[in-house]
């Protein structure tokens, strides 16, 4: 049993690319390129609990200049689910908040390992499929958190499903060309 873990069972949304809108809940790129909290090679799914902070993440504090945009709600139903924004979790998993905030771009981009990555290494052997974290985007309002998933699929125990009743979303690449 993972300490402090919870069930998520509410919606989250993330704001695609639409040239990448295919394929909503890949994971690929964030595998291709590593993110905040996966290392290249790692998939994870970049989520958010509200509209309002997917698009603020997918805008990165371009605000001014918005691009086009398909915004997905996915359905959830995932267990193993660590809340990082409570502190009693961060101290039972000895992560602190500087790990959590810190400027992983640039440590990558310099070669050094992010310490949030150091999150996903300590995190995943302990079989948690997500975590809930504050969003760090600029222009994100105070309180705005982002789910990101390590382990999901369209079942539970980690059910992360793009919802997509009415067959809009494309089906290949190839509909972008």
């Amino acid at each position: 049993m993972i300490a402090h873990g919870v069930r998520l069972t509410q919606p989250v949304y993330r704001a695609h690319n639409p040239k990448f809108s295919y394929e909503p809940a890949s994971g690929e790129g964030a595998r291709k390129h590593g993110g905040r909290f996966n290392p290249q090679g790692v998939k994870a799914l970049y989520t958010s609990l509200t509209l309002e902070a997917a698009w603020a993440e997918a805008a990165q504090g371009f605000g001014h200049k918005v691009q086009p945009m398909t915004i997905c709600s996915y359905e959830v139903d995932c267990a193993d689910v660590l809340d990082l924004t409570a502190p009693a979790t961060l101290d039972a998993h000895d992560i602190t908040p500087e790990m959590l905030s810190c400027a992983w771009r640039l440590d990558r981009d310099s070669r050094r390992t992010p310490a949030s990555w150091a999150v996903y290494d300590k995190l995943s052997v302990l079989g948690v499929a997500g975590i809930i974290v504050p969003s760090y985007a600029v222009s994100a309002k105070p309180g705005a958190q982002n789910v990101v998933f390590w382990d999901w699929g369209d079942t539970p125990p980690h059910m992360v499903k793009v919802v997509d009743d009415y067959g809009r979303l494309p089906k290949r690449p190839k509909s972008f060309e």
